[in-house]
């Protein structure tokens, strides 16, 4: 047992992935074509908020949307139906995540021709996906009040690794422990500039706000 050698292959792994997220997002640069890698665990309110906000910013720019899961397609037809922008599945077969090849693949099956931004709905969760950088411009994570102002410290990874944060169901505040005072400091001690946007996909309270700087992010990054 003392002469084990312990191979790590993790880092090489991601290594790898790095690599080629880096080409996709100079890829997509050169096209014009914003990307949001949106992650967030089961239930959020991810496909709710997504209707909501693209109706919003289709109004300005030109979206495609790729939904991931492990199985279904449940929340492709939902964004299809309920915005009528280019939408395609993408099954991942099991896997727990999206990594830059998966994502390299999907944008190539959705084209990314006439359109401005991109919308990733990453699987549910918020371990894997924060692991691996699939060359999103931007990480946009949802945490729900239902889920408790406690998952910047249970979940670390996942709230230093994006960079925009929206806070949704604040229409159920009232009901449960959440402090979003205490859910801001919890995330900036993690990433000092991160941005925040409360909201409530249901009642249309500050979905504009998000949508606004949306826009404004795509804009600047296209001039």
């Amino acid at each position: 047992m003392e002469n084990m050698r312990i191979i790590k292959v993790k880092q090489s792994v991601l290594a790898n992935n790095d690599a080629r997220a880096e080409s996709l997002r100079q890829h997509l640069k050169e096209k014009g074509v914003y990307f949001i890698n949106l992650m967030s665990s089961p239930g959020s309110g991810k496909t709710t908020l997504l209707v909501n906000l693209i109706n919003k910013l289709k109004k300005e720019l030109r979206v495609g949307v790729i939904e991931a899961d492990m199985d279904a397609v449940v929340d492709a037809h939902t964004i299809e139906d309920a915005t009528g922008v280019r939408t395609i599945q993408l099954h991942t077969s099991g896997e727990c995540h999206l990594d830059a090849k998966m994502t390299s693949e999907g944008i190539a099956c959705l084209g990314e021709e006439g359109l401005d931004l991109v919308i990733l709905e990453n699987i549910g969760n918020l371990v894997c996906p924060a692991e691996f950088d699939t060359g999103a411009t931007m990480n946009l994570v949802i945490l729900s009040v239902p889920e408790g102002d406690d998952k910047p410290l249970k979940y670390p990874l996942m709230f230093t690794k994006g960079n925009t944060f929206v806070f949704t169901k604040m229409d159920t505040v009232s009901v449960f422990d959440f402090d979003v005072e205490v859910a801001k400091e919890r995330i900036l001690k993690l990433n000092p500039k991160a941005k925040f946007f409360p909201v409530s996909a249901k009642k249309d309270v500050g979905v504009d706000e998000l949508a606004s700087y949306i826009v404004s992010c795509v804009k600047n990054y296209q001039k």
